[in-house]
């Protein structure tokens, strides 16, 4: 059993724009054929919007066509789909069991649907009768719920239609609901600014997801995107796209999340001003640079290493002389200089190189320099593997500290492993960045470190 249930205050808060979609308006679309494909995807800010969004563009570029999306919530992509107001949807749905509402694309992903509860964690599904249980109406966690309530027909829910997992991961953590259901690598991400939130128990067998279209779909529609996907799993494509936007979810510990959280407030309001002046100057995003100072110093502009690397960027004497730095413990001295040294390596790869792989690659040589890199990336071609792609060349990194490999390159041994892990905590920092502003996560730090964010 379910029921439907109104958001929030603090849900609609989460918001920042208005949905565009009426679904009593438009007239049902084009053929795709005729130059322009629609697809839903996942409401803005959603964790899987860019991946999805990728995905189509992708798809798109394969079928020759234009691309057009329009955002919805899971529980109206039904009825869209009916009323052929698009041609499919990249939202992700589980396509574990069949349905004559819909028909399911090949499955691309597969994670594990757990439930997460505020205080005491239930220990098995049967717990959940004394809780109070909300998901995202239509949402792939409530097909795992639909699922799992076929051998227990006890199992109920509340369903609200408007919301994201990630507002209803909020409001467990901030204890405003009592439990939810969301996939692994949602509660992953959702953990860096809660690391209270724990995933109690998996509902029903881990979802594939799958795109979704109208049971009376296009057949050519339907056979190119078969095609699409058996080409970008076999070229590495989707390996690489999942990776770049889940591969970095679980790279921090919970306290150093909650201290993270804490400085943005107390101490990066300090020096915002200079990183947005840095990435003016270099066009470098401004998070991303104080996100690799935060994992280089924590924002301590006197920081000093064993290794003489000194100040907010941990500049090396020699980089700190080509910088033309004077004093590298100077703040404004130190951030300025890194980003034009991080502008710098960007500039060294290749220029077929594309983002985000080219700041990947530039994060992994500001760590271990660009003799390790170029090594790293001519050990990946050794292997058969991608040098201008950061998911490939990461694996080559770490084995730059085996001596018979080192001896076998040009600039020898290197700590590779701690550049791969540079790179992916920037990452993790940089996304928690984008996503702060004013209003959001107030209420999800631990009671240890409440804070004001009023920075923002």
């Amino acid at each position: 059993m379910r029921n439907r249930l109104p958001l929030t205050i603090a849900t609609l808060a989460g918001f920042c724009i208005v949905l565009v979609l009426n679904l009593t308006l438009s007239n049902p679309v084009k053929n795709w054929r005729q130059g322009e494909l629609v697809v839903i995807l996942p409401p803005e800010d959603s964790l899987d919007l860019q991946f999805n969004r990728q995905l189509a563009e992708l798809f798109a570029t394969q079928l020759h066509v234009k691309l057009k999306t329009i955002e919805l919530y899971p529980y109206q992509v039904n009825s869209a789909l009916e009323k052929r107001l698009a041609h499919l949807s990249a939202i992700g749905a589980r396509s574990n069991e069949t349905s004559e509402d819909a028909k399911f694309g090949v499955p691309y992903q597969a994670v594990s649907e757990t439930v997460v509860c505020s205080g005491k964690a239930p220990r098995q599904q049967s717990d959940l009768r004394l809780r109070e249980l909300v998901v995202v109406a239509g949402s792939a966690e409530e097909a795992s719920l639909l699922a799992a309530q076929i051998t227990d027909t006890n199992l109920s829910w509340g369903a609200v239609d408007k919301a994201r997992p990630s507002d209803l991961l909020e409001e467990v953590a901030s204890g405003k609901r009592d439990c939810t259901v969301a996939n692994e690598e949602q509660i992953a991400f959702m953990r860096n600014f809660n690391p209270t939130l724990v995933g109690a128990f998996d509902i029903a067998t881990p979802t594939q997801l799958a795109w979704q279209f109208a049971p009376d779909v296009d057949a050519d529609l339907y056979a190119q995107m078969e095609i699409f996907f058996e080409r970008i799993e076999q070229d590495g494509t989707l390996d690489r796209l999942l990776e770049r936007f889940y591969g970095h979810n679980e790279r921090i510990l919970p306290f150093d999340a909650a201290a993270f959280l804490a400085k943005t407030s107390t101490v990066l309001p300090h020096y915002r001003h200079i990183f947005e002046e840095a990435a003016a100057l270099t066009g470098i995003d401004w998070q991303l640079l104080a996100a690799m100072a935060y994992r280089e110093s924590h924002w301590n502009p006197l920081a000093t290493s064993y290794t003489n690397v000194r100040g907010m960027m941990m500049l090396t004497e020699d980089t700190a002389d080509r910088m033309n730095v004077s004093n590298r413990l100077d703040a404004r001295e130190s951030i300025m200089a890194g980003a034009r040294y991080m502008q710098l390596l960007k500039e060294q790869l290749p220029l077929r190189i594309d983002e985000p792989d080219r700041t990947w690659l530039a994060l992994a040589a500001y760590n271990q320099g660009m003799g390790h890199l170029e090594d790293a990336r001519m050990l990946s071609q050794r292997y058969g593997l991608n040098p201008d792609a950061w998911i490939d060349v990461q694996k080559s990194m770490v084995k730059l500290r085996n001596p018979h490999i080192a001896n076998t390159l040009k600039h020898g041994y290197a700590r590779g492993g701690e550049a791969v892990v540079f790179v992916e905590t920037v990452r993790l920092y940089y996304d928690m960045l984008k996503r702060i502003s004013r209003e959001e996560y107030k209420q999800l730090l631990p009671p240890d470190y409440q804070i004001k964010l009023n920075a923002w």
